[in-house]
């Protein structure tokens, strides 16, 4: 590898700046002074930087696309496909949280190819830093550079990588993770016990259990340092599967010695709507979702994998509740992760499984890649912050509002659970079913964190009991110990909450609904994800549309509610409640388990600007869920929305219809 970053006399810069025209002057070739450029974005997201709809591609036809969906202060995307590679950009400069969202490699991957070298920000967000690492585009957040190499100044490899983690800093010198695995892991064994008596959180003792000995980590980690560890089970999707599988081949050639196969499970979880998706349907790009998807079954069928797929509307009315499908998160809790076990899969809402008392994280596909062929995960040891639930939480509040609330926190936004594990506890955490904790666990993606995890209880075992059918006993050291060290203590009163909802653009712009003085108009309300799509989710659509059914409500014409569950599972547990009357009856069009709207892969995404969408999905960033506006809310209050066809809570609704 060189020693120096060398872009030449005259490097271009692409400043990624919130004003539209001052993007447009870059790509029509004016070089812009830090300066010229003005405020920069903050808050650029994987969605924004590679869209959901291009995901398909996974080689060097990426190459096209970095930025595509950068949405400008004026509500314009000026950057068009191709244009940063015509341009001849080098390096790109953004503001705080850049990379943040999902941890799809294909971002940084398309910035590279494009011919991107380094990206100069004020924070980045840990899974998108992390899989530039393991690409080797490098990454900074020294704004004296920009400067520098507008000056045409070469930067030392060191300056670059200094500050970073040892192992960071390795992995970016060695260019990359595969060669730097296969240099110092494939003989990577468990490292020696340690156990210096200090009181340890649950989340480290695990990460201890798993931690593998390795020639460039150190045994005992500490916060920040780099190391790697072994995955109880680690888990891939379609949208990642052929970009691993094109990686590994082109490494290592075929066929490839995968380590302890029976480990990897396979799910098909983002594209069974894909053909009704407004953002596919009689798209060009579709037959490469379908090739995207046919990669994956060859990879699955060649190595012996473990596989799920999701169900298409045929295939379901011919189910008859012998498949086990559905989103990997929710499958991964329903049927694999276990209280002390580390789970490791490709998407940055991996975290829902820490409900059950397991560390769970996303990786991108290299870490996944080079987790296939060493076993070995790369992990940055985080800080952990407690999260205290304190009070009683009040009727028609839900862990969603929790978690809007927590999200809105000034603290929270200014970047403080970024990397971080969120330990929830409290009387509130300890009243809540299995399902509600996860909700939690899953956003800490939102909330810029490495995982959320619960302390396994009587709930974790009831849970296993019921959905799983297992006898489960924890032992005595699935807990944190009293004493253990936080970097912080975040307390929330409970019973201070009430129904929340989060603006358009940002899961971080919650307002209590009841102080949101103006009433939003509704086109489309959904129900659905990962982090909506359980048992108890349902529960709450069904008590909420039961009602108004009672009460003479149906959903307006002007309003499309669609409700997709999250598993098979939880699509017979409706079947066998009658929910699915209810549904029905109350006119919703009721869609099989996958991911669907949620990122912009099937029906319940908005088609125009103009639509509002009401959704409990987890993330709101512009063009997420097609170009509409879509406001966030809990699983009760997006189907009260529904039958008022504006934003309203369900307390709001029995009030008015009491009125009447």
């Amino acid at each position: 590898m060189n020693d120096t970053l060398s872009l030449g006399p005259q490097p271009r810069l692409l400043f990624l700046a919130r004003d539209g025209d001052a993007v447009r002057a870059q790509l029509a070739g004016r070089a812009l002074s830090r300066d010229e450029a003005g405020a920069l974005r903050d808050d650029v997201s994987t969605d924004e930087i590679t869209p959901v709809r291009i995901m398909s591609h996974y080689d060097a036809s990426l190459a096209r696309f970095p930025y595509t969906g950068f949405t400008a202060e004026d509500g314009t995307r000026p950057i068009a496909a191709g244009a940063v590679q015509a341009a001849g950009f080098q390096v790109t400069v953004a503001g705080r949280r850049y990379g943040k969202g999902s941890s799809r490699e294909h971002s940084p991957a398309a910035e590279k190819l494009a011919g991107i070298r380094l990206v100069i920000a004020e924070s980045f967000e840990r899974i998108y830093r992390q899989n530039a690492d393991n690409i080797g585009l490098f990454t900074s957040t020294d704004f004296g550079l920009v400067e520098r190499l507008q000056r045409g100044e070469s930067i030392p490899i060191e300056e670059l990588v200094a500050g970073r983690d040892a192992l960071a800093a390795a992995i970016l010198r060695a260019g990359g993770l595969l060669p730097f695995g296969q240099a110092h892991l494939r003989a990577a064994e468990p490292a020696a016990a340690a156990d210096n008596g200090a009181p340890q959180t649950l989340f480290g003792k695990i990460v201890q259990r798993h931690l593998l000995r390795t020639p460039v980590t150190p045994d005992v980690p500490r916060a920040g340092e780099g190391c790697f560890v072994r995955a109880d089970w680690r888990f891939i999707h379609e949208y990642y599967t052929g970009m691993a599988a094109h990686m590994l081949h082109a490494a290592f050639g075929k066929p490839l010695a995968l380590r302890e196969p029976p480990s990897i499970v396979v799910f098909e979880d983002h594209t069974s709507y894909v053909d009704e998706s407004p953002a596919h349907a009689g798209s060009p790009l579709l037959p490469n979702v379908h090739a995207m998807c046919e990669a994956q079954r060859t990879f699955a069928r060649e190595y012996g994998l473990r596989e799920h797929r999701t169900l298409t509307e045929a295939e379901a009315r011919h189910d008859d509740g012998g498949s086990a499908a559905g989103i990997s998160h929710a499958m991964m809790a329903e049927h694999y992760a276990l209280p002390g076990q580390l789970v490791a899969g490709t998407d940055s809402h991996t975290p829902h499984s820490g409900a059950l008392g397991c560390v769970a994280f996303g990786v991108g596909t290299s870490d996944m890649a080079n987790a296939f062929v060493t076993g070995a995960v790369r992990l940055t040891l985080p800080q952990v912050l407690r999260i205290e639930l304190e009070g009683t939480l009040p009727a028609g509040v839900a862990a969603k509002d929790i978690a809007l609330h927590l999200l809105q926190l000034p603290a929270i936004r200014a970047g403080a659970g970024v990397g971080r594990v969120f330990e929830f506890a409290g009387p509130v955490l300890r009243a809540l079913a299995t399902d509600e904790r996860a909700t939690l666990t899953n956003m800490t993606a939102e909330l810029g964190g490495l995982t959320g995890i619960v302390e396994p209880d009587e709930e974790t075992v009831r849970f296993l009991k019921e959905r799983r059918g297992l006898d489960f006993r924890i032992e005595d050291w699935m807990r944190s110990d009293p004493g253990a060290a936080y970097a912080d203590v975040i307390r929330v009163d409970c019973g201070a909450l009430s129904p929340m909802v989060a603006r358009p653009g940002d899961p971080g712009n919650g307002v209590p609904l009841a102080g949101l003085g103006e009433r939003v108009r509704v086109d489309i309300a959904y129900g659905g994800s990962c982090t909506a799509g359980k048992r108890e989710d349902f529960d709450q659509y069904h008590a909420v549309l039961a009602w108004g059914l009672e009460h003479g409500l149906r959903v307006p014409e002007h309003v499309q509610l669609y409700l997709q569950y999250g598993t098979t599972a939880v699509r017979d547990y409706c079947a066998a409640q009658g929910y699915d009357r209810t549904f029905a009856a109350a006119g919703a069009r009721i869609l099989q388990p996958s991911c669907g709207a949620c990122a912009n892969c099937g029906p319940g995404s908005s088609t125009d600007a103009s639509q509002v969408t009401v959704s409990a999905i987890n993330r709101n960033f512009p063009g997420r869920s097609g170009p509409g506006q879509v406001w966030l809310a809990s699983p009760a209050t997006v189907m009260a929305s529904a039958l008022a066809g504006e934003l309203r809570s369900w307390q709001e609704l029995r009030e008015r219809s009491a009125g009447h």
